[in-house]
């Protein structure tokens, strides 16, 4: 029996009402950090033509950043369950969108703590992880945080591969290469 957040390795099966064959996914998982950077959706409909091109699946994860404010324990421990929330909501959005795109529920993952951290930790932990699907910005700053970590202290450690999605390609370009 499989948990939901790990992919399946099953065959195509066929459904008894209606005898139509349905796919389920295969071992291949891309991973996603969910934010709401505009390079997020390049790398989310990355993920998701790759997944559906493979009969992979997509994972999602939304790090929340812990809670600053210590002062008063009360405050603090409010803080960080609204902040539980919104990542709830946002990866429902997001989980409904990759659905929509894929015909299978991607696998979620909440994790608090640093985002770099919390990334790699999580690559680590799940084995049924084998891709790692980030936007780059197309700014003048540079790619953003995490992509640079990655690509300049991360790369040769990590036990999969990265793949950096140009925040400016447009739907048809993603279409296209994957």
């Amino acid at each position: 029996m499989s948990d939901t957040n790990q992919p399946t390795n099953e065959a195509p099966t066929e459904t008894e009402e209606t005898g139509n064959t349905e796919r389920k996914p295969s071992g291949r998982t891309f991973l996603c950090v969910v934010d709401d950077s505009e390079e997020f959706a390049a790398a989310l409909q990355f993920a998701c033509r790759r997944a559906t091109n493979t009969n992979g699946r997509v994972a999602l994860l939304y790090v929340v950043q812990p809670a600053e404010f210590q002062h008063w324990m009360a405050v603090g421990e409010r803080m960080r369950e609204e902040a539980r929330e919104e990542a709830e909501e946002m990866l429902n959005v997001v989980a409904s969108v990759v659905q929509k795109r894929t015909g299978h529920l991607p696998a979620l993952y909440i994790r608090e703590g640093k985002i770099r951290e919390e990334v790699v930790k999580l690559i680590s932990d799940e084995d049924g992880i084998s891709l790692l699907v980030l936007g780059a910005s197309s700014n003048a700053e540079g790619p953003g945080p995490l992509v640079t970590y990655l690509v300049e202290k991360m790369a040769g450690r990590l036990r999969i591969p990265v793949t950096i999605v140009p925040g400016s390609l447009s739907e048809e370009d993603i279409e296209h290469i994957t």
